[in-house]
């Protein structure tokens, strides 16, 4: 049984979405209105998932709040939303949050999303893979090779940067520094030509450095 908690501006919709989950070995322990009332309501229910509804709200506002706050790190994340921009959806994803769906998805499909976040795995839909990653689809010429391979241990960190994983997280994996973690993803991004993480870990399935 996974325990969600739920955030959603609207009442009618978290009531909505209870229904919906409760005939999937899904409990909703909590909810709230907003994330900056959650207190300590949070912890006290000892959630495994945190369950963000967007609908009629900024999909890029709650993602940015979402990505700016510490809650990837306590908690995983997924988010329903109806519209968010690639942006907000690659920004809130290199802030950690496990999946992004559209508010439409399937009962059986968020069920197994919740499942695959609160197990550390990273759940995309696929109409959001696009947007997300759109150095994903086939390219046009063949990539050129790298001035310089990646190491061993880039390697590691870039499957971990696609798991979703942050610096802090990486580090205690490997165990090794936050500022170790730091300095092998700016390596990567070095070497892969990258702008942001989500750009590495695009370029590295493209160039089959990443398993999935």
């Amino acid at each position: 049984m996974i325990r969600v908690f739920l955030i959603g501006a609207s009442p009618l919709a978290r009531a909505a979405l209870q229904n919906r989950l409760k005939a999937q070995s899904v409990k909703i322990v909590g909810s709230a209105a907003a994330i900056d009332a959650l207190g300590s309501d949070l912890s006290d229910t000892q959630a495994d998932v945190l369950l963000v509804d967007v609908a009629g709200e900024s999909p890029e506002a709650i993602m940015e709040s979402l990505a700016d706050s510490d809650l990837a790190a306590e908690i995983p994340i997924v988010v329903l939303t109806e519209a968010a921009s690639p942006a907000a959806s690659a920004q809130a994803l290199q802030a950690g949050i496990r999946a992004i769906l559209p508010s439409e998805v399937s009962t059986d499909q968020l069920a197994a999303a919740l499942q695959g976040a609160a197990a550390g795995l990273v759940v995309l839909h696929p109409a959001e893979i696009p947007a997300v990653y759109p150095a994903a689809s086939p390219a046009s010429h063949p990539l050129a090779e790298l001035p310089e391979p990646l190491t061993r241990r880039e390697r590691e960190v870039l499957q971990m940067l696609a798991a979703g994983l942050a610096n802090k997280e990486i580090a205690a994996r490997l165990n090794i520094s936050d500022h170790t973690a730091k300095f092998h993803v700016a390596a990567i991004l070095g070497k892969l030509g990258a702008a942001t993480r989500t750009e590495a870990v695009a370029l590295g399935i493209r160039r089959g450095l990443v398993l999935l």
